[in-house]
């Protein structure tokens, strides 16, 4: 952390293991600090750290102060003493998660289950309201990164939310630790990875293991893709037509790499001053679409990273339209989307509906006080706000319930 802060990368370089050098260049690992300080502000101060073993690896979680935001690094160290994985992530402040008014406890209840099987194997949580049923049912695909089942986020646990308030609204929620949480060293070695490895065909499993479920509507089994995982919910529909419908929370629809870029223009102008880390964070950005948007399927076998994925990541993206998909399907379609999202912007949104416009089971909702969390808020959204411990609004809830409902 200490050689981060300097921004003497090589010492950091040096001390990551062969697949990790292989994966990240100097030049990237210095493009990924300033995006970090970009969003979290400049570095402050290391206020401590602390070490877990996980199977033959050690977890390393040095806590940071940063001028906006509180931080986490994480390194993963293998048996030899070598960095095999980093990120970082806002820090896990000592919050007790605060139990929804519109959650009733008495008309759910809640049960560890295992989604998939073999190398890929996944913990999950089925909620599962009270009653002999049939229930309709709801899984739950996570945004970006290695996320848990809650997708925690701070103190904000956005499909912990989800799970409780519409268990109590008669419908079942299937939720789980993503693929790349659960087994983030295997994964970061595979090659091609898409995002069928990421999302989808885990996504896939939990809808297979549904309609094993007794009590539950198998004419009413529904997927909820959040972020990232709004983007896959239309592959996740055109790969099993037996899915009722899709509900996409803040879905992009606009290429990942543009989205970034807004992104990082949006934090940097957030002030009114762009700072050296926001400037470096900017043509960081600016850098990283060039190269995606030069990459050919001569690239397909390259392990070098670009912007933390393989050149295979970025080529399954290339051309995926998400909205155009959906309309080819049959299947209910909901989009739902804050207004004051700055990660998936209204802009998405609308092309949703535009490209929808025709499709004779689609339905829309904009909520004009939300974040990408769908916590609300007021004025600016900032990645300090995501700190502040919120719920996702009962609106929300009814809202997805009662369309759940539907015939």
């Amino acid at each position: 952390m200490d050689a981060l802060a300097a921004r003497d990368f090589a010492k950091v370089f040096a001390q990551f293991a062969a697949p990790m050098q292989m994966a990240i260049s100097l030049e990237k690992l210095s493009g990924t600090w300033d995006t970090i300080q970009a969003q979290a502000g400049g570095f402050l101060k290391r206020t401590g750290s602390r070490a877990e073993m996980r199977g033959v690896y050690t977890v390393v979680v040095v806590t940071c102060d940063f001028e906006r935001n509180k931080v986490e690094v994480v390194a993963t160290i293998d048996a030899a003493g070598e960095i095999a994985g980093l990120q970082a992530r806002p820090a896990q402040p000592a919050v007790a998660y605060s139990f929804p008014g519109y959650a009733n406890a008495a008309a759910f209840m809640e049960r560890e289950v295992t989604v998939g099987s073999g190398e890929w194997a996944l913990p999950g949580t089925l909620t599962k309201p009270v009653g002999a049923g049939p229930f309709p049912a709801v899984v739950l695909v996570h945004g970006s990164g290695p996320n848990d089942r809650d997708e925690t986020f701070g103190p904000n646990k956005t499909f912990k939310d989800l799970a409780l308030g519409l268990g109590s609204r008669g419908v079942a929620v299937l939720r789980y630790d993503k693929r790349t949480k659960v087994y983030g060293a295997k994964v970061s070695k595979l090659n091609p990875f898409t995002l069928k490895g990421e999302s989808i065909d885990d996504a896939l499993e939990a809808v297979a293991l549904l309609r094993k479920e007794a009590g539950i509507d198998v004419t009413r089994i529904f997927v909820l893709g959040h972020s990232l995982g709004g983007t896959a919910a239309p592959r996740i529909g055109a790969a099993d037509s037996g899915i009722a419908g899709l509900i996409m929370l803040a879905g992009a629809v606009r290429p990942l790499e543009q989205s970034i870029v807004e992104q990082m223009q949006y934090l940097a102008d957030a002030d009114g001053v762009i700072s050296d880390a926001e400037k470096r964070a900017l043509d960081g950005s600016l850098q990283l679409r060039d190269t995606v948007s030069k990459l050919t399927a001569a690239d397909l076998a390259s392990t070098a990273s670009i912007g933390g994925a393989p050149a295979s990541y970025w080529l399954d993206l290339q051309g995926y339209d998400p909205a155009a998909l959906a309309a080819t399907l049959k299947q209910r379609l909901l989009v739902l989307q804050g207004a004051r999202d700055y990660q998936v912007t209204v802009a998405d949104f609308e092309r949703w509906k535009t490209v929808l416009a025709k499709h004779p089971a689609a339905e829309f909702k904009l909520y004009p006080a939300l974040n990408h969390l769908f916590l609300p808020g007021q004025g600016k959204s900032l990645p300090p706000e995501y700190t502040v411990p919120g719920l996702v609004p009962i609106g929300v809830i009814d809202d997805i319930a009662a369309w759940t409902r539907k015939k």
